[in-house]
């Protein structure tokens, strides 16, 4: 294995757009007559409170002309002291309450109480490749040059464009509920045209803010490793050095105040694993023949160590098996799936923060990790890897955002011998980038990225492409 030096250092589219396509006239002609019955029944309730309260003042006045003038004097002076409260009769008082309930109670609709709020970007991306990248719209590596060098390419695509709602449930108490669900457009369409919807998430969340502990149920972002660098490519350098990605899972996370400057975070989850799959073995998908999912955990902590903001730096790892069947055979082969990770965000001052994570672990094609390969199948051995990822974040001006940053995934060579001679047997996969983006305004941005990656083939040539894209992002 190489020895790595790392450069440590320093939203189903719930787009709620339903229109009803039924006759408008009829509709319309609907909508005023029961606006016209509530407008009636508004004036009878108003007409009948007039008369409790005129009954009131009758009886106020009638009590008042009995009185000497004295009295009535007296009465007058601590009228200025003190405002009069009215008295009503427990009928008075059943009647008014009647007319609240009638007026008030009337059923909304199933989304009555929830808070429900839209939320996405359009991206537009045009790329050019001075070698061919895999898959092309967004790069993860460089193909070999092993038949074509410097096989260049351009692509234009929509795909990253994201829609995403969240929903909060209005209810008081202890315990608030809310829930995720986001898409975009990089799931399995069937030409470039027509794209499908890919899940990112989906899940609900139960939270006790007093004893700061929730749990999350659904699909969303693995526990381990959880930062990504800024870039306009889609990949996040994901199969690059940077690890972790979404998948079904129930997670609790547990926060601690050590004291007022220090923060401690635990999560814990169970999740699906995800694993590889072969035309060789059944089932497709190894980590369900398991039997029992993946586990993962992270702890963290938040405190002050230098500039105006605070330090973060988490510890995170996970373990999960897979089974694959031999049809040949029957016999099963398993096989471990694991990582051990740290994290770190430390901002250095208002306009400049470094971000960074390390791995370590085996079997992560499932995690983007070793450079998309897990299993020797020829060897039953896990191919394992190691890696990381730095950047920076510059924010100099109000409009303007820089992000530079490298990383890299480095395979143990000696895990890959044995594989096939016409399988590309990847060994290392770096990248080193930068990006510009401007704010033209409060929803748009225009953004430039320049980035130089290689990738290191055994037994065929290596590859190296330049990449530059552009990108053009409403938000809302």
């Amino acid at each position: 294995m190489t020895t790595l030096r790392v450069l440590f250092g320093t939203l189903f589219l719930v787009g709620f757009a339903g229109l009803c396509m039924a006759d408008a006239g009829t509709d319309l002609a609907k909508e005023n007559a029961e606006l016209k019955k509530r407008v009636s029944r508004l004036e009878q309730d108003l007409a009948d409170l007039k008369k409790i309260v005129m009954s009131q003042a009758k009886a106020s006045d009638k009590t008042a002309a009995t009185k000497s003038a004295a009295s009535v004097a007296a009465v007058e002076q601590d009228r200025t002291k003190a405002p009069v409260t009215a008295t009503l009769s427990e009928d008075q008082l059943a009647k008014i309450a009647a007319m609240v309930d009638k007026n008030g109670s009337k059923d909304k609709g199933p989304l009555s109480g929830l808070e429900i709020k839209p939320y996405g970007y359009i991206k537009w991306d045009a790329s050019y490749d001075s070698s061919r990248t895999v898959p092309g719209n967004y790069a993860k590596w460089v193909e070999s040059e092993a038949t074509n060098r410097n096989d260049n390419q351009f692509n234009m695509t929509a795909n990253q464009t994201r829609l995403g709602i969240r929903i909060n449930s209005a209810e008081e108490g202890s315990i608030q509920s809310s829930g995720l669900v986001e898409v975009d457009f990089y799931g399995n369409g069937s030409g470039e045209n027509k794209a499908g919807f890919l899940m990112r998430h989906a899940y609900l969340k139960l939270d006790w803010p007093e004893e700061r502990f929730n749990i999350i149920a659904g699909q969303t972002w693995d526990v381990i490793s959880p930062l990504n660098p800024s870039t306009l490519n889609y990949s996040v350098q994901w199969w690059a050095g940077n690890i972790g990605y979404r998948r079904p899972q129930i997670r609790f996370t547990k926060s601690y105040f050590l004291n007022d400057v220090v923060d401690l975070k635990f999560e814990a989850a169970l999740a699906r694993t995800i694993g590889n799959s072969s035309t060789s073995f059944t089932p497709g998908d190894a980590g369900e023949d398991a039997g029992f999912p993946g586990v993962q955990g992270r702890v963290s902590s938040t405190f002050p160590l230098f500039g105006k903001k605070p330090t973060s730096i988490g510890l995170s790892g996970h373990w999960a098996k897979e089974e694959l069947d031999r049809t040949a055979t029957g016999n099963p082969d398993h096989f471990d799936s694991w990582s051990l990770n740290i994290d770190l965000t430390q901002p250095v001052n208002d306009w400049l923060t470094v971000q960074g994570e390390l791995f370590t672990g085996e079997n992560l094609s499932a995690y983007l990790g070793g450079i998309g390969q897990g299993v020797n199948t020829v060897t039953n051995r896990e191919i394992g890897s190691r890696g990381g990822w730095i950047a920076a974040k510059l924010n100099p001006w109000d409009k303007w955002n820089f992000n530079i940053g490298a990383s890299i995934d480095d395979v143990d060579n000696s895990d890959l011998v044995g594989i096939a001679a016409d399988v590309d047997k990847r060994q290392s996969n770096r990248s080193i980038f930068g990006n510009v983006i401007y704010s033209i305004n409060k929803s748009t941005q225009v953004g430039f990225e320049l980035s130089q990656w290689h990738t290191e083939y055994q037994g065929q040539r290596d590859a190296d492409s330049i990449r530059a894209q552009t990108s053009l992002i409403y938000k809302f």
